[in-house]
């Protein structure tokens, strides 16, 4: 009885195994006639019993079923791709832990023409501003080639762009952790004729210097992305909430890019997120010495000065933006502005005095002051409308000056350039 139980249950391995091949045969029949659901169909009834098949019959399987999604996923079937992916991958993993090499070598060039279809399924994402679908395929694109660092990193920004910090922050600290560069060679030459400098393919560029079309050939390499990644890192760190992270991630990237002026102005932007406005203009300065042609720098710097009531200050970072951009409007009314603010910090000092002699003269003495800051005012938007004729943000606050003033003549004057 139980020789013949024994036989039985060999004899349904037997025909189990049959029906596996069976099946197999069937899927490969229909793939090779384009029948990728045919072939689906197949493989799916003989996917319940494939893990006790033979470790040549399951490559085999594996091999099929990642062809067959591959092509479900040409036709538009986008969720195939990810099944695609790990058919392949069971493929290699089967015949390295079996020493039997049949499929693999097939099996990671398939791979390598799915992750050109994910990359191109991304592109299309991307123009239609489905980011994270986009995303995602990138990222599988580098897992079937993680030498093409490339498609990681476009990953991540495609990841950005579709607000999902979280997956954006795990792939950009994945190309920190990989070490990766971003950095080419640029070959460029000058077009003789047109005079324009174009970019191209080396072996092309040095064929098109010496037919003498073009000239004055150029190898540059592009500047890294190690810092950008780093910031990137910085910055969805913030974007999160994770304050230390960002600061820690600034203190990184700024030990290794220390001339990365962009670092420097990102945390101390962060810093002013958080409420530290003396580290914030530290930092500020510290940019501005680094960049000191960029007005903005020197703008910002007032700005966080003038809030704090350091008037002198703000005033000398206003000068120095509108030295840099002599048309610099908000700088310019700033710069005025100090002057008005100042002024008109000295009416409560005038309303409190009495109506004695004394009193009397200390209110002349500080409204006269108190015009004089109002005139110094006026000056500087009158020098700005020299560079900047008719703009109306200038024009108005003169005007308020020159009313407040009691300057008829130039408040009629100034009204008439405003059309009123």
């Amino acid at each position: 009885m139980k020789t013949n139980m024994l036989i039985m249950a060999a004899m349904l391995i037997g025909l189990a195994g049959f029906a596996q091949k069976s099946e197999i045969k069937a899927a490969e029949k229909a793939m090779k006639s384009g029948d990728a659901a045919t072939a689906k169909a197949s493989l799916e009834s003989a996917a319940g019993a494939i893990a006790g098949a033979d470790e040549r019959t399951q490559a085999q399987y594996y091999f099929l079923r990642g062809q067959v999604y591959a092509d479900l996923a040409k036709k538009g079937d986008m969720a195939a791709f990810g099944e695609s992916v790990d058919s392949y991958k069971k493929v290699v993993s089967l015949e390295e832990a079996s020493g039997k090499v049949k499929y693999s070598g097939d099996a990671k060039a398939q791979m390598s023409s799915v992750a050109n279809d994910l990359v191109n399924a991304a592109v299309e994402d991307n123009k239609e501003k489905k980011f994270k679908d986009a995303a995602e395929k990138l990222y599988m694109a580098y897992e079937l080639s993680p030498r093409d660092t490339v498609y990681l990193y476009y990953a991540a920004s495609s990841a950005v762009n579709s607000g999902d910090y979280e997956m954006s922050l795990d792939y950009y600290e994945e190309l920190r952790d990989v070490g990766y560069d971003g950095s080419q060679m640029e070959y460029r030459a000058t077009n003789v004729e047109t005079g324009e400098v174009e970019t191209m393919q080396k072996t092309q560029r040095d064929l098109m210097v010496k037919s003498g079309t073009y000239s004055n050939p150029v190898d540059e390499k592009t500047e890294s992305k190690r810092a950008e990644i780093v910031r990137n890192i910085a910055l969805i760190h913030t974007q999160l909430g994770n304050n230390d992270e960002a600061l820690e991630a600034y203190k990184t990237a700024r030990a290794d890019n220390p001339d990365d002026v962009n670092l420097v102005l990102n945390e101390a932007n962060l810093y002013y997120q958080l409420g530290d406005k003396d580290k914030f203009k530290e930092l500020m300065a510290e940019a501005a010495r680094m960049a000191p042609d960029n007005p903005d720098l020197h703008y910002n710097i007032g700005v966080i000065n003038m809030e704090q009531g350091d008037l002198e200050a703000a005033r000398e970072s206003y000068r120095k933006a509108i030295e840099v951009n002599p048309g610099y409007v908000n700088a310019q009314l700033n710069l005025s502005t100090t002057y008005v603010n100042e002024g008109n910090g000295l009416i409560d000092d005038m309303n409190a005095l009495g109506t004695s002699r004394d009193d009397i003269a200390k209110y002349d003495a500080l409204k006269a002051q108190k015009d004089e800051l109002f005139k110094e005012g006026a000056v500087v938007l009158e020098d700005a409308l020299k560079v900047n004729p008719g703009n109306e943000a200038i024009l108005s606050q003169l005007k308020n000056i020159y009313g407040a003033l009691g300057d008829n003549e130039n408040y009629m004057r100034i009204k008439g350039l405003l059309g009123e």
